[in-house]
Formats: structure tokens, C-alpha cells, sequence
């Protein structure tokens, strides 16, 4: 005797159903959370652009940008134009880039890596960066004299850039005797940024006191040397870099849960590796020679988005590229008013904000992380 049918009842397909409108819903709002993050990068760099020493209007803001891009507006003052145009809107945007490149890179090492934290400085960028911007200062201004941030800025950009990511090739080249083991990785970028760590303070110990300041200050990060041509360069750069690292978002996916997970669906993970932290060490390697250092975004960037759109990738690298900028609009903001007319390093800042949240990060956080 056949067991009683339910005529009409919920069946597979309604199971289903429910599913994919709970999973459409859940997308919604990491989608809409991204779209919030981007609006309010805006509204920080507009209002970061206002303010200052000189206090302009965020209207006065908006319509220098509006008169530049064609539109038929009248400006209250060619004070704001110069101002905005020529001074502010530059380091707001390369503020901006700056902040997103940092906070993306760090959460792709994060993930790649699947260590909390590491970042494109735990990993010795910033220390490769450092000792090639201190062989240019020193050198160049024992051979060329006079200010050297204005005889060859260039070369300080270019050996901080090539010595950022020449530290990362090293770790790689460590790591392959081990199978490109993500622990080897790190403990490489780790032991190869002392070695540049020391090389800079010999560079220190036997620099003239001009080159000395100079290289304290490119150390300490700022955004001094601001301007369109730098922006330009800058831009492509790291947003081809974002958009490549968003293509394996899902790969990037699959290798969180595991390694072994991973290879059996087919994905080449020590491939996955190096393509990846190639593209994250680009990004901010490029962005660091132009700033110096500026620590603690690529950090706390990214894990501030973990708690709020989780680790998928798809959501997190552009979420954790909006945060960083934000967080980096606002310190710098505070880096140029505090005691303005003076400003503050913004790597200060940055280290004030970021290490009492890492702390905290670290306390709550440890029982998830080491058991």
C-alpha cells in the first residue's frame, strides 16, 4: 500500500525558490553597501577639497569642477579656482587612488595568503620602497646638490617603485624551493624588508643633514608632491590593477576555503598566486614611491569591510578600495588642518587611527585567529 501524497504541498521547487530570493536579497545589500561606500567617497573628497586653510564652499567645489569639464558656470573668485584646480584637487584625488590601492592590495595578500595580517608592507614593500627612495636622496644629493625633491623627483619615484616590487620578486624567488608555500612567502617578504630596513639606516647613518630631512620626511608619507601628471599616471595603473584582481575574485573565493579544495576544482593555485600578488604589489608599489609610506590602511581597510560584507571577494576587494580611500581622505584631511597652516605627515595619522582599531582587532579576535 503506497504511502499518502500531499497534493499541492511544497515541494523541491519551492524549497528553491525561497533559496535564490534569501541569496538575491543577501547580494542586495553588499551591492547596495558598495554603492553607500562609493557615494561617500565622494562626499569626502568633495568636502575634504573645501576644506583648509583657505575655507571654500563645497558649491565654490563643485562649480570649479563643473567649469572644467565644459559646463557654463560663474565662479565667485579665482581664489577658489587656484585653489581647488591647481592645490587641493590633485592630492584629494591621489589621496583617493592612493588609499584604494593600499586597502585592495591588502585585502587580495589577506586572502591569497590567508593570514589576517599580512599587507603589501608586512610582505617588505615598504622597506624595499624606503631603501630605494634613500639611495636616490642620498646619493643624488651628494652628486647633484641643492634641493632634491626639486632636481630629480623622478629618480626617487623610480627607485622607490623598482626596489617596492624587486622585494616581492625576492620573496617569490624564496618561496619556490618551498612550493610557493604561503608562510615561506611571508617569512621571505619579512626577512628580505629587514635586510632593506638595515640598508636604509646605514644610508641615514651616512647621509648630510639636508638628505637626512629629506628622507625622514618621504618616510614619514604625505601628499606634498601632488599633481595632475601624477594623477594621470597613477590612475590607470591601479584601477587596471583592481580590475584584474576583481577577474578572479572567484578563484580567489575557492582558494579561502582551501588549498586541496581548490587543485581538485581545477584551479592552479601557485599560478593564482603570483598573478595575484603581482598585480597587488604593483598597485601599491606604484602608489607608495610617488607618497612614501603610509601605513595601517591596508590593514585596517580591509577588515573593517570583512565585518560588513564578509570575505567574498566580489564584494570585498572594490568594498575594501572605497573604505581605504575614505579612511585615507579623512586623515589626510586631518593631516592638513590640525595645525594648519602647517600639516601633519599623514602617515602619522594614519598610525594614530589604525593602531588603537588593530589593537582592538587583535584582542577580540584572537581566540578566531590562533585558537
Amino acid at each position: 500500500m503506497g504511502l499518502p501524497v500531499e497534493v499541492g504541498g511544497p515541494g523541491p521547487g519551492a524549497d528553491i525558490s525561497a533559496i535564490k530570493t534569501a541569496y538575491s536579497r543577501h547580494i542586495g545589500r553588499k551591492i547596495l553597501l558598495v554603492g553607500v561606500l562609493l557615494g561617500l567617497t565622494g562626499a569626502t573628497a568633495l568636502v575634504a577639497t573645501a576644506v583648509g586653510a583657505a575655507g571654500i564652499s563645497v558649491a565654490d567645489v563643485w562649480r570649479v569642477i563643473l567649469s572644467h569639464l565644459g559646463v557654463p558656470v560663474t565662479l565667485e573668485s579665482d581664489l577658489a579656482e587656484t585653489v581647488v584646480w591647481e592645490i587641493r584637487l590633485p592630492r584629494i584625488l591621489l589621496a583617493t587612488i592612493t588609499g584604494m590601492s593600499l586597502a585592495g592590495a591588502g585585502a587580495v595578500m589577506q586572502g591569497v595568503l590567508r593570514n589576517p595580517l599580512v599587507s603589501p608592507y608586512t610582505m617588505g614593500l615598504s622597506s624595499g620602497a624606503a631603501f630605494g627612495a634613500a639611495l636616490a636622496i642620498v646619493l643624488g644629493t651628494g652628486l647633484v646638490g641643492g634641493n632634491y625633491l626639486d632636481v630629480s623627483r623622478w629618480l626617487i619615484v623610480t627607485n622607490a617603485f623598482i626596489f617596492g616590487g624587486l622585494t616581492t620578486l625576492l620573496a617569490f624567488s624564496l618561496a619556490r624551493f618551498k612550493g610557493m608555500a604561503p608562510e615561506t612567502l611571508v617569512l621571505g617578504g619579512v626577512a628580505i624588508g629587514y635586510l632593506f630596513q638595515a640598508g636604509v639606516s646605514l644610508l641615514k647613518y651616512i647621509s648630510n643633514n639636508e638628505a637626512l630631512k629629506e628622507l625622514v620626511v618621504w618616510l614619514m608619507g604625505g601628499f606634498w608632491g601632488a599633481d595632475w601628471r601624477t594623477v594621470a599616471l597613477l590612475t590607470p595603473v591601479v584601477l587596471l590593477c583592481m580590475a584584474g584582481l576583481l577577474l578572479y575574485a572567484w578563484d580567489l573565493n575557492v582558494l579561502g576555503v582551501g588549498e586541496e579544495v581548490a587543485a581538485s576544482l581545477g584551479i592552479n593555485v601557485g599560478r593564482l598566486r603570483v598573478y595575484t600578488l603581482t598585480l597587488a604589489t604593483l598597485a601599491a608599489a606604484a602608489t607608495v614611491a610617488f607618497t612614501g609610506i603610509i601605513g595601517f590602511i591596508c590593514l585596517v581597510g580591509p577588515h573593517i569591510c570583512r565585518m560588513l560584507v564578509g570575505s567574498d571577494n566580489r564584494f570585498l576587494i572594490p568594498c575594501s578600495c572605497l573604505m581605504g580611500a575614505v579612511l585615507l581622505l579623512l586623515a589626510d584631511t586631518l593631516a592638513r588642518t590640525i595645525i594648519a597652516p602647517a600639516e601633519i605627515p599623514v602617515g602619522i595619522i594614519t598610525a594614530l587611527m589604525g593602531s588603537p582599531f588593530f589593537i582592538y582587532l587583535l584582542i577580540k579576535k584572537k581566540r578566531q585567529w590562533w585558537g
